[in-house]
């Protein structure tokens, strides 16, 4: 037991430290752009007179009345308002979603997420080939867990994140009626990871998911089919319920009131410290001790990405499969599992809860009845 915290606290210790660290190193992204929510308007003013009275830069004013009429900002502002008609409340929503979509993209440090995404492409597709042979073991897994979170957390930051482009998916919408579209692409791709194998992203390359599973095999025995401090597998119906509502009240609160209520404990922030703050160290801190005794909490209670990523599991191309033929029900996979998927599995229910294509059932069948890939072993 004594092992087993003493592992945890530095482990956490030595996530945190150098993140802070790393996280210096990246060049600090602009501030988000905030115009009035009441633009001031005079008669007869310029265009010139307009943007600077309200803050407007200029691409954000071309984006909605052209680069043309901005390029000669002392025309008056009223004759580029009448061709093609624009009222002064349609001229505001406009500049105030084209506004929106300029702070998303000032605050995105592409230079970083462009090889993050190249890296994931590698990483998941290694890992794929990994799991689909069967390689993976108690060592095995630990490591590419400790190498995703130190690649995909440390190196790279708490974003982007698959859980982010739910989450600041649905408070820009709500708050400003505007898509980001690179934030879909970017959902677009995590989503068909999902797809073509079962949970990929979250599996191996989702910061937090992999740190919550890295910890939660330090409390493993030897051959990591259970706990060395008691573990518990919390009935999915539990889980999937808490993580149902959870995700009605986050859409609804920033539909509302347009508060993004993750924000303050967002536990993604683990690795970007300096914007951790007190309540979030506080979530991030007892999420991770959570993490001990249960399988990935944020994952299934929490996640809106998790939850989304769940239905389309169904349709997932490679995925766990056990030949009937061969299984003898011995149930060793069941209590191996960390969470209650491969019970359900087994026993064919309806429900399948998440499963995060760990291969720990794979590991310790006697039978080699249970593989993952397209087709029945």
């Amino acid at each position: 037991m004594k092992k087993v915290w003493s592992t945890f606290i530095t482990l956490v210790i030595l996530v945190v430290a150098s993140s802070w660290f790393v996280s210096g190193l990246w060049s600090r992204k602009e501030e988000k752009l905030v115009l009035p929510q009441q633009l001031v308007f005079t008669p007869g003013e310029s265009l010139d007179t307009f943007m600077a009275g309200n803050m407007i830069p200029d691409a954000v004013m071309a984006k909605v009345l052209g680069k043309t009429a901005v390029a000669d900002k002392g025309v008056p502002l009223a004759s580029l308002l009448a061709n093609p008609p624009l009222s002064s409340a349609e001229l505001q929503t406009k500049l105030l979603k084209a506004a929106a979509l300029a702070s998303e993209d000032a605050g995105k440090d592409w230079q970083k997420i462009l090889p993050k995404f190249a890296l994931w492409a590698i990483f998941l597709f290694v890992s794929f080939r990994a799991l689909t042979q069967g390689r993976f073991n108690r060592k095995t897994r630990k490591g590419y867990y400790l190498g995703a979170v130190v690649l995909f957390g440390v190196a790279f930051g708490s974003d982007p994140s698959p859980m982010g482009t739910v989450k600041d998916a649905i408070v820009l919408l709500a708050r400003e009626g505007v898509v980001f579209p690179p934030r879909l692409i970017a959902l677009t791709v995590f989503l068909l990871t999902v797809v073509l194998a079962n949970k990929a992203i979250c599996a191996w390359g989702c910061q937090l998911g992999v740190l919550q599973d890295l910890v939660f095999r330090l409390n493993r025995n030897q051959a990591d089919t259970k706990g060395i401090l008691k573990q518990y597998k919390v009935p999915f119906v539990i889980s999937n319920g808490v993580r149902v509502v959870f995700f009605l009240a986050f859409t609804a609160v920033a539909i509302v009131v347009g508060m993004d209520f993750i924000e303050s404990v967002d536990p993604f922030k683990t690795f970007n410290p300096t914007h951790l703050g007190l309540t979030g160290a506080i979530a991030a801190g007892s999420l991770l001790v959570a993490s001990l005794f249960i399988y990935r909490p944020w994952c299934h209670f929490f996640c809106p990405f998790g939850l989304v990523s769940w239905l389309l599991e169904r349709f997932s191309l490679n995925k766990i499969r056990v030949d009937e033929n061969v299984c003898t029900l011995c149930g060793s996979c069941e209590r191996a599992c960390p969470s209650d998927v491969m019970g359900a599995i087994l026993h064919k229910k309806k429900v399948i809860p998440d499963c995060f294509s760990c291969g720990t059932c794979t590991e310790v069948c006697p039978t080699k009845a249970i593989s993952f890939g397209r087709k029945q072993p």
